[in-house]
């Protein structure tokens, strides 16, 4: 197992610990609703306070229940997490796209060079005379290439 395996299952063990523990140790169970959100902790920590605070905004839209409320808020995280999700995945894409026309920017500079290479010792051949054919001729054109 490498070392980015190791660091991403000791991560995936601590994501699983917080999400397993609150409700293995009982977290929450003097509460009335145990895991509501931190808006209706906020509202009652400021009614205890002050009971004649009065809200400076009303909502938009009040869903009729917590259900539809938890799964509004669902979707919202649903739909930024694909937001993310395409960002980075266009990203990366990009990244290896340029990577591989690097790639192969490289190689056919390659085989021009050795094909550069290759014509210039062409050259000399006819250059001296040796063309390749019977009795000095010009080259043919496979050699001129």
């Amino acid at each position: 197992m490498n070392r980015n395996a190791k660091i991403n299952s000791l991560l995936l063990l601590v994501v699983a610990a917080l999400a397993v523990l609150p409700l293995t140790l009982g977290l929450g169970d003097h509460k009335e609703e145990p895991f509501a959100g931190a808006d209706a902790e906020a509202e009652t920590a400021i009614t205890e306070i002050q009971p004649d605070y009065e809200p400076w905004f009303s909502p938009l839209y009040e869903p009729p229940s917590g259900e539809i409320e938890s799964a509004l808020f669902a979707l919202q995280a649903a739909l930024g997490a694909a937001v993310l999700a395409y960002y980075f995945g266009i990203h990366r894409g990009r990244r290896q796209g340029e990577a591989r026309a690097r790639a192969r920017r490289d190689a056919a500079e390659d085989t021009t060079t050795a094909s550069a290479s290759s014509g210039s010792a062409t050259a000399v051949r006819t250059a001296t005379g040796d063309g390749g054919s019977p009795g000095g001729a010009a080259p043919s054109p496979a050699d001129r290439a």
